[in-house]
């Protein structure tokens, strides 16, 4: 498509939620940058959304390939893409919906020596991962660099939502993690793993019910609108009760 084009035909993807959104605020959504830590059920949710919504610019990290498994869950998986990466999978789609918008992917694991080359440059970090060693490193890196983290995670039909910032309690300090002030030693990392147990189950609306959490969350952070979920406040839901929402505070 010609690029003179590109600014009417984004106009028109976002036409039907321009009722909702006043024209500031979606055009900071389209100068916003998101990064993405995860591509499987609620990363491949919370990225469709963003993209959806006319977010400008995308940081997605994953390791992993799809694999059969993941497609009870995962929107981005399919049969035609097992054994291929979850991040040129996922780029791919993405510019499908919207080949509008800027992506850096990054097929590794976030860790201590690149966190902060794969967040700098964020307005907003997601958390889309699948254990906490990998959280806690984030999330350090988010709150030396002053950037909002929106933490999602699931188990089974539960799932919960909040937004870590640098006035906030940091994600160990509210989870009571025993790194919390420590070196991320062999030893630590070692009591830290043994808090997590098996591989929890998920059923497939749940994560993706806390990856359009998150996006949403994203919305706000980036326009202004709304209340953010900040901590020690928690989005909880349980999909097997008949009042499924509630907030905590930790």
């Amino acid at each position: 498509m010609p690029r003179r084009y590109e600014g009417l035909t984004y106009w028109e993807i976002i036409t039907r939620q321009m009722g909702f959104l006043k024209k500031n605020e979606q055009l900071k959504l389209n100068k916003g940058r998101v990064a993405v830590i995860g591509c499987g059920g609620i990363g491949g949710a919370a990225i469709e959304m963003l993209v959806r919504m006319g977010v400008g610019s995308l940081s997605i990290v994953d390791k992993d390939t799809f694999s059969i498994s993941n497609i009870n869950r995962q929107l981005m998986s399919n049969f035609h893409n097992i054994g291929k990466p979850k991040v040129t999978v996922t780029q791919e789609r993405i510019w499908k919906i919207n080949p509008f918008i800027e992506i850096e992917t990054f097929n590794c694991e976030v860790n201590e020596d690149n966190v902060n080359t794969i967040i700098e440059n964020s307005d907003v970090v997601i958390d889309a991962m699948d254990n906490i060693i990998s959280r806690i490193i984030v999330s350090r890196e988010c709150k030396r660099s002053k950037i909002p983290f929106v933490h999602g995670a699931v188990h089974a039909s539960m799932g919960q939502v909040t937004v870590f910032g640098d006035r906030t309690p940091s994600y160990e300090e509210v989870f009571k993690l025993p790194s919390k002030g420590l070196r991320l030693t062999d030893e630590v990392k070692e009591k830290v793993q043994r808090l997590e147990g098996e591989i929890p189950p998920v059923i497939g609306p749940v994560p993706n019910i806390v990856g359009c959490i998150e996006s949403f969350e994203a919305l706000k952070l980036l326009t202004g609108k709304g209340s953010v979920i900040w901590a020690p406040k928690l989005l909880t839901f349980d999909l097997l009760k008949d009042d499924p929402f509630k907030i905590v505070e930790l």
